[in-house]
């Protein structure tokens, strides 16, 4: 993990390298952004003018670079765009502080004064924006920023600016950790060696931890975790994390799909962006970080990550189209596709999760190609018990990952039905593919047990270029959605 040093600052003109300002779009013309005041009455002339003259729009996440004069202990002001001035959210405070700090790689110092519009938000984009993943370059590059200084709004509050970087901060680190397992390429993070970082993490955190080998998921029945996993030279692992705040307020169980690599098995896949599926463990990557986060956090909360892990190959051991597996707790599921295999790993994590008579649980997964064409890249499919899943959905948009609300029609679920089995992997038509998956899923949680599944297929990894605070790779979606619902339901009940 790679984030600069965060800290709070009182002043806009302190000490630093490089000193980031908002501006925005206002009419015809732009105006400088609530922070960047006293930058301009330092500034040598008219700071505005200074923009205008580089042809500045006020665009959103628009940088523009210029020289600092002497007035101001910085080298250059790195001005940048918000919008529309009358439409300045938390989230667009998050992105272009994120685009400034992609910016600034080398620099030592840096300071935001995006902060003074939204501390926790400037707090996070900056560092996530200067999040870089190096491990397997000769030649790092430039060094990554080194310390970013946010501006305290001008409330006072010193103590609750302190706290809200501290948060914004450990969740930073959080997002930054589950970037890091899913930009680990699969040679080196495959089922063991991802259980043994989770319980390394875990331990560290004070986290109770619990690994089952191959061994150990035979003899306990998980057959879904086994079928999928028995292709692979490298055997499926189950690993549960638990943290256990003070003074409980609720019990939260935490589902995070870990194929660590899927080729699609012996329904294989297309080789075109075959290599992007090292990215299929991003829901347990999620979960693992989340619950971390929880333990640093000290929410009053039980937390319990299930976390599901195996390469899906087709090797000589591999399941079949055909086959028929026991399910961990007895159910049994026909296979008709070894490429909808995601589910059936999630399926025994569900259903071991929910022993522990949860108050609610999130599931995440990259689990449908059906998500990226309903909703696209960047919005999150959120399924599950109706009022849980409309609350996800919001605190997904509220933190900014985006997530809408997805039903599950009833005529669906009958086209799951087997002739065999108690039910099947995949239905024999394309149609509602994602809601489908929704529908697999909840016939292995409980009656009455409030859930949501949130499916991240497209938001869990970038694959274009990067953008705001995100980078080119793995992106930690939904690692700030599920802690914005653990401090609600911590908060709320």
């Amino acid at each position: 993990m790679t984030l600069p040093k965060m800290a709070l600052t009182d002043s806009a003109t302190a000490t630093a390298d490089a000193v980031i300002i908002g501006f925005t779009r206002q009419g015809d013309g732009i105006a400088l952004a609530e922070g960047a005041q006293d930058v301009a009455a330092a500034y040598d002339g008219d700071l505005l003018a200074a923009l205008d003259a580089v042809g500045a729009s006020g665009k959103a996440e628009e940088v523009v670079k210029l020289p600092a004069p002497k007035g101001l202990a910085a080298k250059v002001i790195v001005a940048v765009g918000l919008g529309d001035a009358d439409a300045v959210t938390p989230e667009q405070v998050r992105r272009s502080s994120g685009a400034a700090t992609r910016t600034l790689s080398g620099t030592k110092r840096a300071l935001n004064t995006l902060g003074a519009i939204d501390l926790q938000a400037a707090a996070e984009g900056s560092a996530l924006g200067a999040y870089v993943f190096t491990d397997y370059k000769s030649d790092k590059g430039d060094a990554p920023l080194g310390r970013v200084d946010v501006l305290s709004p001008a409330d006072g509050a010193a103590k609750d600016h302190r706290a809200t970087l501290k948060a914004a901060t450990l969740i930073a680190e959080a997002v930054a950790t589950a970037r890091d397992f899913i930009n680990t390429p699969p040679n080196d993070l495959y089922p063991a060696s991802f259980a043994d970082r989770a319980a390394a993490l875990g331990r560290a955190a004070g986290l109770d931890v619990e690994v089952l080998d191959e061994k150990a998921l035979k003899k306990a029945g998980f057959g879904g975790i086994l079928g999928v996993g028995g292709g692979s030279a490298r055997p499926p692992r189950l690993v549960r994390l638990s943290y256990r705040g003070p003074k409980a307020r609720a019990k939260v169980a935490l589902v995070g799909k870990g194929i660590t690599f899927d080729t699609g098995g012996i329904s294989i896949k297309p080789a075109a962006k075959m290599d992007e599926m090292t990215s299929d463990m991003s829901g347990a990557a999620a979960v693992v970080a989340s619950v971390v986060l929880a333990a640093k956090l000290k929410y009053p909360l039980e937390v319990t990550a299930t976390v599901p892990m195996a390469e899906n190959m087709p090797g000589g051991g591999a399941y079949r189209p055909g086959d028929v597996l026991s399910m961990y707790g007895g159910k049994t599921v026909e296979v008709l596709n070894t490429d909808a295999e995601g589910r059936l790993i999630l399926a025994d994590a569900i259903v071991r999760a929910s022993e522990d008579e949860p108050d609610y649980l999130i599931e995440t997964s990259t689990l449908t190609g059906a998500q990226v064409v309903a909703l696209g890249s960047r919005t999150a499919g959120v399924m599950g018990s109706d009022d849980f899943r409309d609350r996800v959905a919001e605190l997904a948009r509220a933190a900014g990952e985006g997530g809408w609300a997805m039903p599950l029609p009833e005529e669906l679920r009958g086209d799951l039905d087997s002739r065999l089995a108690d039910l099947a992997n995949v239905t024999g038509h394309r149609w509602g593919g994602m809601l489908v998956a929704g529908h697999f899923l909840k016939e292995f949680v409980p009656d009455g047990l409030d859930w949501a599944h949130i499916d991240v297929a497209g938001p869990a990894f970038n694959g274009g270029s990067p953008w705001g605070y995100t980078s080119k790779g793995g992106t930690g979606v939904p690692v700030r959605t599920i802690a914005a619902v653990l401090a609600d339901i911590a908060e709320a009940g």
